[in-house]
């Protein structure tokens, strides 16, 4: 089949088409809600000691109905415009989904990060903050970036004192940017947000027997073979935890040097060693090795997860897909065409704009801990304790028995910011995919998760805009 496939932002469109054409809505607003706002396309200079060197940004608004908008920054070789304008897209409808209310924005930088030092990454990212923070493109109250390929949170944090020094007066300043180090105005959790978002995502997915025979499987995540494509942070967090807390095997694992296949499962940590030691997966033990990394996305198994780049599955590969579930931990993955080829075959895709919303649901929350100048759980923590304390010491007076260690462990103990924050998490991912199968289910022309995903996306941006009279 010949591969012919068009734009990440073509492909995005496309899918926001399809699913406002099931809506009735006042001529225009569609487009309007589709539009990108603005995008500020900014180059700079940065001098080093061969001499001066010229850098390529952007930050794309796709959405205010909702302020401040959010949207991590990416640096990457291959950022275009197109691809921020994509991405700032999805962010809006993200949002949108999980009931967190921002609007929609995405950065990009044209740089391999690899190509330098972190001194001179430093330099860069400050100078990238300080052009984005004039415009107004960096700020608590109008635009918030988080981190994306690339960066993480040490650039958070160069980000966030850049701010700091340029708006001294600004006490919210903190919160320009969520995805900080934890003593940096962080919160617990974040890091490990977006992965453990699609954990959440896949175990709301298998409390649905009717959902999973869907997918031609049964019983829960234990036992599934799990091929993951991209071990960095949301790949790593969302394998480690469906294989330490679920059971899952993770059979497969490809990076940019290949992929590592294991039929009797591969320990996520120990791959993530010897990666971090040898750059690439080539040469793991114990596991056969396929040069040809994206050729793992073919691999028999029942689940899979692309954590990469957008555009992985293809019409020119999707032929070869034997996966009957697909979770887009990955932003745009799969393509306009490979996605409608792998619906009418019967394989289900839980979307993007759903699977990796952990990340902007824990940003929220760090976005809110910084606004409110307090971390969670220090006033009602002791108070949870205390309240736990009283409720055994009732059931020994009541029974005339003691507690065993492990239930007066459990009943006395006092919730702190990771138990809130997961929490929180688990309950966003749990509420919006109740929603998104409630529109899939009761609705005949809507044919699949994702399009019922965009469909509660467009409905609540609507109804945004015609409240607030635009």
């Amino acid at each position: 089949m010949a591969d012919q496939e068009i734009s990440f932002k073509d492909s995005v469109d496309l899918m926001f088409d399809r699913a406002s054409a099931t809506l009735d809505l006042p001529p225009g607003l569609s487009e309007q809600i589709k539009a990108n706002n603005n995008v500020y396309h900014v180059r700079f200079f940065v001098k080093f000691r061969d001499g001066y060197r010229l850098f390529s940004g952007w930050r794309a608004v796709h959405s205010e109905h909702r302020l401040p908008v959010k949207g991590g920054i990416r640096y990457a070789p291959s950022v275009s415009q197109d691809d921020v304008e994509a991405l700032a897209a999805l962010m809006t409808y993200k949002c949108a989904i999980v009931d967190v209310p921002f609007g929609g924005s995405k950065g990009g930088l044209n740089i391999d990060p690899r190509d330098y030092s972190e001194s001179e990454l430093e330099r860069i990212t400050r100078r990238f903050a300080m052009e984005l923070t004039k415009k107004g493109y960096i700020s608590p109250s109008l635009n918030v970036p988080a981190p994306d390929m690339g960066t993480g949170t040490r650039e958070m944090a160069w980000i966030a004192d850049t701010y700091r020094t340029l708006k001294p007066d600004d006490l919210n300043a903190i919160a320009c940017v969520t995805g900080k180090p934890a003593s940096q105005g962080g919160i617990q959790g974040r890091v490990e947000a977006t992965g453990r978002g699609v954990q959440y995502a896949l175990k709301e997915y298998f409390r649905h027997p009717e959902d999973v025979k869907r997918a031609n499987m049964e019983g829960s995540l234990e036992g599934k073979r799990v091929v993951v494509q991209g071990l960095g942070n949301v790949g790593f967090h969302a394998a480690k935890y469906l294989s330490e807390e679920d059971g899952a095997l993770i059979t497969g694992i490809a990076e940019r040097d290949g992929a590592i296949l294991s039929e009797k499962g591969l320990n996520i940590e120990d791959v993530f060693a010897y990666m971090s030691e040898n750059q690439g997966v080539k040469g793991y033990p114990g596991a056969d090795y396929l040069q040809d990394g994206r050729a793992a996305l073919e691999h028999d198994c029942d689940i899979l997860i692309p954590a990469a780049l957008e555009g992985q599955i293809t019409l020119g590969n999707a032929p070869r897909i034997k996966a009957q579930l697909i979770a887009e931990a990955a932003n745009g993955p799969v393509t306009y065409s490979a996605d409608e080829y792998l619906r009418k075959r019967g394989t289900i895709i839980i979307p993007d704009a759903y699977v990796n919303a952990g990340g902007v649901t824990v940003s929220y929350f760090e976005w809110i801990k910084n606004l409110s100048h307090i971390r969670f759980g220090r006033l009602d923590r002791r108070h949870e304790e205390i309240r736990g304390n009283h409720i055994i010491n009732a059931i020994e007076q009541m029974t005339g028995k003691p507690t065993p260690t492990n239930i007066r462990k459990e009943l006395s103990y006092g919730s702190d910011e990771l138990d809130l924050v997961r929490s929180g998490l688990d309950d966003t991912m749990q509420n919006a995919y109740l929603s998104i199968r409630e529109i899939f289910l009761s609705r005949d022309n809507v044919p699949d998760l994702r399009t019922a995903s965009f469909v509660l996306a467009i409905e609540k941006i609507a109804s945004a805009y015609k409240e607030m009279g635009l």
